[in-house]
């Protein structure tokens, strides 16, 4: 009776920790992450702290529970048994795939579990799979490595392309890259490799060139593509003829043929938007070139390139509301775990928002709950949420359930959430300031200049 008191309490005044804790438990438990490791693990081992072990320590950091890896460790250093050292050079040697792996393989286990709260959102074109592509920098850290202390540089542990289903909106593969000058390009052939028929590719110019754009074709598979003014070589067919209106400008099409250095070539279309508003590169026009049937229509096209601002908005999300790039992880396999995990924290956000728009509809959802507030309640509760229900509680009542008894019990617990607590604040446009010169400049009292203002 105490304990169903407790979850009582807990889920009537912080639904959203109690959620997050629910699927965390599901689709990240110790076996399911002890399995990845087991599956994909190439040269490390499994032996003195468990990859289950880590993986728990670097949720705690993405998610803001613990302010640092070291915090989180010294948190359970009784439970762990191992130094924290043993701690740091595991994460120090941590696999690239490995990190990859942790989010496919758990997105893998969301996906379905979204999909039975019936909380996706609508297919942006039935018949195909929609994935959007973009690139992330991580941030430069601190020179805490020996190598680097006595560099005048700012050190770059890496750099990730990470691929977005907008559909059930999770992030669902990352293709992370130690080399922090190397291009995003360089990765392309390994997305390839992931590319399914119907797939429909949405990225920006950067991947713009022939090996992938022929690779999509050769997979029988469409991409809409914004034109690179070098790559692919292209040759434009016929008259441009307008067809009609999107929200941010006159829509044209025009027939192009594109050309690989093997000597194929292949008739696509380029779909061209003449902007209302140019882009913050000075852009007055996008170019789209898409291999899309016909049937799609260019109108169509040019709202399915819009998209591609869903996956910038998770990075940003990311970055503002969850902890994966940790200034103090300088090994760039670290850093680039430390990140993967910030994806998997953002998947489990995901999956409430999913369980909430399946309780309450999307539009009530999309347009008025905030990650921000969702996330900082699972910052600030998950403490006492483990104190108060020790892991047994969860693994007892979680772990095991389906996808679709784990989507019921979340959808249980969304239909009692006050929405009005995870409100968005919309914030009207900025207002233009005057750019400053940081060379030369001094500082000001705010309160004499607001007295001047005043007089």
């Amino acid at each position: 009776m105490l304990v169903q008191a407790l979850v009582d309490r807990f889920e009537k005044q912080a639904p959203i920790a109690v959620m997050v804790r629910a699927a965390l438990e599901n689709a990240l438990s110790t076996e399911r992450l002890d399995a990845i490791f087991t599956k994909h693990a190439q040269r490390q081992t499994n032996r003195e702290l468990m990859f289950s072990t880590v993986a728990d320590i670097m949720g705690l950091v993405a998610c803001r529970i613990h302010p640092s890896p070291h915090a989180a460790f010294q948190a359970s250093a009784k439970e762990i048994g191992v130094t924290v050292k043993a701690l740091y050079d595991k994460l120090q040697r941590m696999e690239p795939n490995l990190s990859r792996q942790l989010v496919r393989e758990t997105a893998e286990r969301m996906s379905q579990i979204v999909r039975q709260t019936r909380g996706t959102l609508n297919q942006l074109l039935p018949g195909y799979r929609v994935k959007i592509l973009d690139g992330n920098h991580l941030r430069r850290t601190q020179r805490r490595i020996g190598a680097l202390r006595e560099l005048n540089a700012a050190p770059l542990p890496g750099h990730a392309l990470v691929v977005l289903d907008p559909e059930v909106r999770l992030m669902i593969d990352v293709f992370p890259c130690e080399d922090g000058h190397a291009q995003e390009r360089t990765l392309l052939p390994q997305v390839l490799e992931t590319v399914e028929a119907d797939d429909i590719w949405i990225d920006d110019r950067n991947f713009c060139t022939a090996d992938f754009l022929f690779g999509i074709i050769d997979r029988r598979a469409f991409f809409v593509t914004r034109q690179h003014a070098q790559s692919p070589r292209c040759e434009l067919l016929g008259r441009r003829r307008r067809v009609g209106r999107c929200e941010t400008g006159m829509v044209y099409e025009q027939a192009v043929q594109i050309f690989h250095s093997d000597g194929r070539s292949k008739l696509v279309r380029r779909v061209t938007i003449e902007l209302d508003q140019s882009t913050r590169d000075g852009d007055s026009r996008i170019h789209i070139l898409t291999n899309l049937p016909k049937k799609v229509s260019a109108l169509k096209v040019a709202q399915l390139y819009r998209e591609r601002w869903t996956i910038e908005t998770g990075f940003q999300e990311v970055a503002q509301n969850l902890e994966g790039e940790i200034e103090t992880l300088g090994y760039p396999r670290a850093a680039l775990f430390s990140f993967c995990s910030a994806l998997v924290a953002f998947n489990l956000l995901s999956v409430v928002m999913a369980a909430l728009r399946g309780a309450h509809g999307a539009e009530e959802i999309e347009d008025k709950v905030s990650i921000y507030y969702m996330a900082d309640e699972v910052a600030h509760t998950h403490r006492g949420l483990t104190i108060a229900l020790p892991s047994d509680y969860w693994r007892k009542n979680y772990a095991a359930l389906t996808p679709k008894e784990l989507a019921r019990e979340l959808i249980r617990i969304a239909k009692t959430v006050n929405l009005s607590r995870y409100r968005k604040h919309k914030r009207g446009p900025k207002k233009k300031t005057k750019p400053l010169n940081k060379r030369r400049r001094n500082h000001v009292s705010t309160a004499r200049i607001l007295a001047a203002a005043m007089s």
